[in-house]
């Protein structure tokens, strides 16, 4: 019997345009992302909100993930909505539309059933809520967090408190040298996790992923993929494998970090193959496990 993960994060309908088409209207938002992937390794407990407009359809398929949500509430108003368009060089990326809707008077609250969550992520909302959510758990055996450029630049004392509260931090690059002002990673890693985080994954894109930890340094390279055609949650669906492995061993040593690091990999390579979840809507678990032995061979040497 695995752990079980909850995530607390957005849970959106996005309208997305990259250089391969263009996808109106779909399921998106941080929960979204990082509940789906888990769920392919792990049981998951979302909190978030959605608007009386929130298909019914996209809460069936949430469902049918075998995704918990009882902290999924529906409250009247609209859902919250990005609109986005990616440039030929999907690193960049801008946002057309943003309509946070019910989501800008989100407070989460956890069910009584998931204060005793064993794991816990906080997706990518304002830090004094994901500090908030910390002190509704009873006896979580791990925590970790996103955030970004919002909050480093605008929040950042609340950010500062979340991170000496929280074991592992999830962030990209860029972020990782905002927050700290240093560009060389394996400095601005030193300076975050003297921040708090025993933990840090520093995503990088096409160029895969660093994690630090009192271990040393654990690199994971991104599969070469001949088509990405959406990019949009891959950190979120990173986290999701990442979490969901943790809760599958049962373990939080160094092989089981490093092992969540390749998952999360794994499960955020297969995301940007389609728009928004619709990939991860057809994937079984064979697919994650021999996408997991590509990852495997591709370092072997």
């Amino acid at each position: 019997m695995a752990w079980s993960v909850c995530v607390v994060g957005s849970v959106a309908l996005d309208s997305v345009e990259t250089p391969s088409g263009n996808a109106p209207n779909i399921l998106g938002g941080s929960a979204s992302y990082f509940a789906v992937a888990a769920s392919f390794l792990a049981p998951v407990r979302m909190v978030a909100v959605t608007g009386s407009d929130f298909p019914a359809g996209e809460r069936e398929f949430l469902a049918s993930r075998g995704i918990d949500l009882d902290g999924l509430v529906e409250v009247d108003g609209k859902t919250f909505r990005w609109t986005g368009r990616y440039h030929d060089d999907m690193n960049v990326r801008d946002t057309l539309d943003l309509q946070l809707n019910v989501f800008a008077e989100f407070s989460p609250k956890l069910p009584p059933a998931y204060r005793k969550s064993e794991l816990m992520f906080l997706a990518n909302i304002q830090p004094g809520l994901q500090s908030s959510v910390l002190s509704q758990l009873e006896d979580c055996r791990y925590s970790g967090a996103d955030t970004m450029d919002h909050w480093i630049e605008g929040d950042r004392e609340a950010l500062e408190s979340l991170l000496a509260d929280v074991q592992l931090l999830s962030i990209n690059d860029s972020e990782a040298s905002l927050l700290t002002g240093e560009r060389n990673m394996v400095a601005a890693a030193e300076a975050i996790r003297a921040m708090g985080p025993a933990a840090l994954v520093i995503k990088r894109g096409e160029y895969g992923a660093l994690l630090f930890t009192d271990d040393g340094v654990f690199a994971v390279p991104a599969l070469p993929l001949a088509n990405v055609v959406d990019p949009t949650g891959a950190g979120d669906c990173f986290a999701g494998g990442m979490f969901g492995s943790l809760a599958a061993s049962e373990s939080l040593d160094g092989p089981a970090l490093r092992r969540a690091v390749v998952y999360g990999s794994v499960l955020a390579s297969f995301a940007v193959e389609d728009f928004g979840l619709n990939r991860l809507r057809t994937l079984s678990r064979a697919d994650v496990a021999g996408r997991f032995q590509e990852f495997a061979n591709l370092t072997r040497f």
